[in-house]
């Protein structure tokens, strides 16, 4: 008569991740105060128009004010919130994170 031997037990190896649970993810920081984002848009802001208005004064010397006005936030607010703004924020959060972790 044949004998059937149990299985030998598996010897406990560190399961991968599953990727249908969620991963542990810190907690988001807290958004900067309406302060503190007035202060970072106004330095994301006022260069971009003190530079504009520089640069494009001797194309637009005769042009209504309305329309230097209008030229000048057309390419002035879509860089600041495309490319400056996201930056200056980014910098913000790791100066905030830098400084909360200090003893």
């Amino acid at each position: 008569m044949d004998t059937v031997t149990p299985p030998a037990r598996a010897i406990a190896q560190p399961s991968a991740p599953n990727p249908l649970e969620p991963a542990a993810v810190p907690a988001p920081a807290a958004p900067p105060s309406i302060h503190v984002r007035v202060v970072i848009t106004w330095l994301a802001i006022f260069p971009l128009v003190a530079i504009g208005m520089i640069t494009s004064a001797p194309l637009t010397e005769n042009w209504h004010p309305i329309f230097r006005a209008m030229g000048l936030t057309m390419v002035v607010v879509p860089t600041a919130v495309y490319l400056v703004l996201p930056r200056l924020f980014a910098v913000h959060g790791f100066l905030a994170a830098r400084r909360s972790t200090r003893p």
